[in-house]
C-alpha cells in the first residue's frame, strides 16, 4: 500500500501538466459517493469516471469555468465544494453566521437577565426600619447582648 501510495504521488507530482489540470479542477469538485471528499481525492468508480470526463472536456478545449458548470448542472450545487452565491445558496454561506449571531444574542440576553435577578437594591431607611423591628434588631441592641 504505501509502495502504491508512493507511486501515485510521485506520478502525481511530475504527471504531465493535463494531467495536474485535471486535479486541480478534480479538487473543486465533491465526490457524490464519499461525499466528504474532493473528486480528486476519491478512489470511487464515480469520481475516476468524473476525472476522465473533466480530461475529455480540457482535450476538447472546454475551460475551467466550463467544466464546472457543466458539472453543477449535472449534479445539482452539492458537487461544488464552493457553491456560487445565489438564492438556493444563501443559507449555505450565511446560515452559519446567522447561527452564531443568534447564539451570541441569546447569550447575551440571558446573562444580563441572570445579572438583573442576583441584583438586590438597597433598602430605604423606611424598609430598613421596618425590617429592623421584624428582627428585633433594636431590642437585642437595648439588652446589650
Amino acid at each position: 500500500m504505501a509502495l502504491s501510495l508512493t507511486l501515485s504521488y510521485a506520478h502525481g507530482a511530475h504527471g504531465s501538466p493535463e494531467d495536474r489540470r485535471v486535479i486541480e479542477i478534480a479538487a473543486e469538485l465533491r465526490c457524490l459517493v464519499c461525499q466528504n471528499e474532493s473528486i480528486a481525492a476519491s478512489r470511487a468508480e464515480l469520481a475516476v469516471d468524473l476525472r476522465r470526463q473533466i480530461r475529455q472536456q480540457l482535450d476538447a478545449g472546454k475551460s475551467e469555468a466550463e467544466i464546472l458548470a457543466y458539472m453543477e448542472a449535472r449534479y445539482g450545487d452539492f458537487i461544488l465544494y464552493r457553491p456560487r452565491l445565489k438564492a438556493a445558496t444563501l443559507l449555505l454561506w450565511f446560515g452559519p453566521a446567522a447561527l452564531l449571531a443568534g447564539g451570541l444574542a441569546v447569550l447575551a440576553l440571558t446573562l444580563r437577565r441572570r445579572k438583573s435577578r442576583h441584583e438586590r437594591p438597597a433598602l430605604t431607611p423606611q424598609e430598613r426600619q421596618a425590617a429592623d423591628a421584624l428582627l428585633g434588631v433594636e431590642a437585642e441592641k437595648g439588652s446589650g447582648t
